[in-house]
């Protein structure tokens, strides 16, 4: 038996997290989105300047302006978000281990 490695184990989590907010759908509503961010990134909410931040999100998401975040969009936020902690980690974290 071949056990599934970390990054497997994480892709599993990526997609199941989409599923799980976007339900029987094959995409997330702007209601779904706003869930997922209230839920899974309560702290950038909670940082976020703009009380619109998931609305603007939204906009970026929906690329073909149907009101729906496939998961192509999806991952794209979840990869930008990703980028964005790598920075701070490289910037901030990594160097204060040495």
């Amino acid at each position: 038996m071949v056990v599934p490695s970390k990054l497997e184990h994480a892709m599993e989590d990526l997609m199941l997290s989409f599923h799980q907010y976007a339900g029987d759908k094959s995409y997330m509503t702007k209601d779904d989105l706003h869930n997922l961010m209230e839920k899974e990134f309560p702290e950038f909410i909670k940082n976020q300047n703009d009380p619109l931040a998931v609305d603007k999100m939204m906009k970026d998401l929906d690329q073909c302006r149907d009101g729906r975040v496939n998961f192509h969009s999806f991952f794209s936020l979840i990869a930008g978000l990703t980028i964005a902690c790598n920075d701070y980690y490289s910037k901030n974290m990594k160097h204060s281990r040495k």
